[in-house]
């Protein structure tokens, strides 16, 4: 019986897909490598078509790159928006991890409200309580009255203090 086959029967005693055929492996698009090349890089900013690197040479090519090259912040957030919607298949469960990039302290959400009281990212709630305060006694609207601009810079500067806060009381409650 030294001929026979695993494959026969039921159970099955080798994993579906592991066959003996031979498999086609990219080789890395860099010059003279014979790595694996499983990592897709751009070509160009904007374009479709991707290098294939060996992982070593994939982050030796995106070190200085830079995806929003070339694009005015509206269409870089509507880019960023739009990858993320995309990937968010892969979103990892803001309980299980980090909200958002960077170090993790911060999530997008809390640094655009960072960026609207013009504060750092490394502001503590209570210098975000005085930013606010200061911001929104000058537009308020019993201050403008009749003032369209200065209401909205209010509600924005609102908003702006609800998701701070409401980060806040997250942070408080888990710590």
């Amino acid at each position: 019986m030294a001929g026979r086959s695993n494959d026969w029967g039921f159970p099955r005693w080798r994993s579906y897909g592991s066959s003996r055929e031979a498999t086609t492996v990219r080789i890395c698009d860099r010059h003279n490598c014979e790595e694996k090349g499983d990592c897709p890089a751009p070509k160009s900013p904007n374009s479709p078509d991707r290098w294939y690197f060996c992982q070593r040479h994939a982050a030796e090519y995106n070190r200085g790159w830079d995806y929003f090259e070339g694009l005015d912040k509206e269409a870089a957030a509507a880019r960023a928006k739009s990858e993320q919607s995309e990937n968010a298949g892969y979103a990892e469960a803001q309980h299980y991890g980090w909200g958002g990039s960077g170090d993790g302290t911060r999530s997008s959400d809390e640094l655009l409200a960072l960026e609207v009281l013009e504060l750092g990212t490394d502001a503590d709630f209570e210098t975000v309580k005085k930013a606010w305060r200061n911001k929104a006694k000058a537009v308020h609207p019993d201050v403008k009255p009749g003032d369209a601009e200065a209401a909205k810079q209010f509600q924005t500067f609102q908003v702006a203090y609800e998701v701070l806060k409401q980060a806040e009381e997250r942070r408080e409650w888990k710590g």
